[in-house]
């Protein structure tokens, strides 16, 4: 390769001085400047932003920093064509009251008018260049966008936090608040994911020579939004719930207890309510003991309790998804039955119907809903119980209902119950089991000749909240 040393190259005739020739790259080397070659439509740009009035020069680019109040920029007073300037709204203040940009014309036209201009649109950036006498700067670029990388929700509360991939949910098994310290600048992440439960009905209870049997209870209300991968329930809502930057109270309702009560209680997170399971049915003859209580049917609740039987009358289940919401929160409980000799409905479930009640035999109750596992990451076990589809955790099971045998004789028995916190129907004076805590699962309904009648109570319910946090 040779080199050519020389001061000055000038043009020997004609008006063209030609550099290279076709195919051939002419480089200016590194650090190397040019001068009088003319602009190329761009400017150079100071990084420092300016937060004081400034006069501006032709070939530079500002980063204009309003904060702290108004500023003005003067153009430059004996512009040439082609002289260009520009300006970038630094903090995304210029559209805030008294923080705009008032663009001093310097003694020439701004697009044709002898008038100063205002640059008072957030994130604004604008490019001017000085054309003539008759349009004088005119404004070749000018552009809203903020292009600026994603960020995410920031949140606390909940009796456990967990992390999973980008994932983060809080878990609230008592009632607390979900406080959002911050929000993402994309409005997609700032819907949060939901899996409210209800807290689970009580079981009913039947005691009476002819062996009356209670009826399961229904299980607490299970409404859910997520994206998680893996299997999720059907039951899934078609929007998730959008946070701000505030605190969002969570309730957790505990389930139902005393032969009389009406069922279990409502969880609550923002504008998602699951109202509590429905009671099974209870029919027993009164004693010195204890007060006269007879209830034939089910309650109608989240899910709905299972029914029971007297006097000849078969008493009806509870029904489901009440109040109604869409998906529905739960299903209808199991009939109960004097055939034979009495049985009780199993409770609704939020996944299926409890069973009604045969002939001495307890109707099972419905299974309960699901979640995928990867919703509350590796420690799933922890929470709900297992079901019939794998790599999930079911909540919201319905409680079996009781047998008129007792014990069972052979061919008779208690009905199951549902998976998802659901608990089988037993013998009144047996050790009486409620589901699983936080599942809203219903309890078993009783029975028991001429005894004193037992009620389990159904378990209480669980809140959890899932966002993607990076």
């Amino acid at each position: 390769m040779s080199t050519v040393k020389v001061n000055k190259i000038e043009k020997r005739s004609g008006s063209t001085l030609t550099l290279g020739g076709p195919g051939t790259a002419v480089t200016i080397a590194c650090g190397a400047t040019t001068v009088g070659m003319g602009r190329t439509g761009t400017v150079d740009w100071c990084t420092t932003a300016k937060t004081s009035p400034l006069t501006v020069a032709s070939g530079n680019g500002y980063f204009i920093n309003t904060s702290g109040g108004a500023i003005t920029v003067t153009l430059p007073s004996s512009p040439s064509a082609g002289d260009i300037v520009a300006f970038k709204d630094y903090a995304g203040t210029w559209a805030e009251a008294c923080k705009a940009v008032a663009v001093c014309r310097g003694g020439s036209k701004i697009n044709g008018q002898c008038s100063n201009a205002s640059l008072n649109t957030e994130s604004q950036s604008v490019t001017l260049i000085y054309v003539d006498g008759t349009k004088g700067w005119q404004d070749i670029h000018d552009s809203t966008s903020n292009v600026t990388g994603a960020t995410f929700v920031s949140a606390s509360g909940g009796n456990t936090t967990i992390t999973c991939g980008n994932f983060k949910t809080h878990i609230f098994t008592g009632d607390g608040t979900f406080t959002v310290s911050s929000i993402s600048n994309v409005a997609a992440n700032n819907v949060v994911e939901y899996l409210v439960v209800g807290g689970g009905g009580q079981g009913g209870n039947g005691a009476d020579s002819d062996g009356y049997a209670g009826g399961g209870g229904g299980a607490g209300g299970f409404r859910i939004f997520s994206t998680a991968p893996g299997s999720n329930s059907p039951l899934v809502a078609p929007a998730g719930v959008t946070v701000t930057a505030t605190g969002f109270p969570v309730s957790i309702g505990g389930g139902g207890t005393g032969p009389c009560g009406p069922g279990g209680v409502a969880s609550t997170f923002s504008t998602i309510t699951s109202a509590g399971g429905g009671a099974g049915a209870i029919t027993n003859n009164p004693s010195p003991s204890e007060p006269p209580s007879t209830r034939i049917n089910g309650v109608s609740a989240g899910s709905g309790g299972g029914g029971s039987s007297k006097s000849g009358s078969d008493g009806t289940a509870g029904s489901g998804n009440t109040p109604p919401v869409s998906p529905p929160q739960g299903n209808n409980g199991g009939n109960g039955t004097r055939s034979g000799n009495t049985g009780g409905g199993g409770g609704g479930g939020a996944g299926a119907v409890g069973s009604a009640a045969a002939a001495s035999d307890g109707g099972d109750g419905g299974v309960g809903s699901y979640i995928a596992d990867p919703f509350i990451g590796p420690t799933a076990p922890s929470y709900g119980t297992p079901g019939p589809v794998s790599n999930v955790r079911y909540f919201s099971g319905g409680g079996g209902g009781a047998s008129g045998y007792y014990p069972a004789n052979p061919g008779t028995g208690f009905g199951t119950g549902g998976a998802g916190g659901g608990s089988a129907g037993v013998t009144t004076g047996d050790t009486v089991n409620a589901g699983p805590a936080n599942t809203g699962g219903g309890a078993g309904g009783a029975s028991g000749a001429n005894a004193t009648p037992t009620n389990a109570n159904g378990a209480s319910g669980v809140v959890m909240i899932r966002y993607r946090f990076q």
